[in-house]
């Protein structure tokens, strides 16, 4: 039997790490826009319209900002979980599935930098 390779190289985990470094100067560039919209909705210089419109201008003002909340929410997670993928570069355990301690491919990785585990396991959780 060939042994399977249990950790990616260094030369992989420099790559990743770069991979992982951009999307979360990324993630954290959105995550600054996705606040700076939020504090914007604050004034939409509705004042001086009619007080029908005004109302109805708050109530999707309120929509607004909930819908904003949830996104920074999830891009704060999304940054967060980037981060830990970054810590586990470092101690080069980045790759290695958490439920079946194979690699995750590459191809996969690349795509989801944050993922933690293989297809294999998230088609067991199913």
């Amino acid at each position: 039997m060939i042994d399977e390779i249990t950790r990616y190289s260094d030369a992989d985990l420099a790559e990743f790490k770069e991979i992982i470094q951009a999307k979360i100067k990324k993630a954290q560039e959105d995550l600054d826009l996705i606040k700076s919209a939020y504090m914007n909705d604050l004034n939409n210089g509705t004042d001086d319209t009619s007080p029908t419109f005004k109302a109805f201008e708050e109530g999707s003002e309120t929509m607004s900002k909930e819908a904003n909340s949830q996104l920074a929410i999830r891009q704060e997670k999304f940054i967060r979980d980037l981060k830990n993928a970054l810590f586990r570069v470092e101690n080069k355990t980045y790759g290695i599935c958490k439920v079946t301690g194979k690699l995750i491919s590459k191809e996969r990785l690349k795509i989801v930098p944050h993922a933690t585990m293989s297809i294999e396991a998230k088609n067991l959780q199913k």
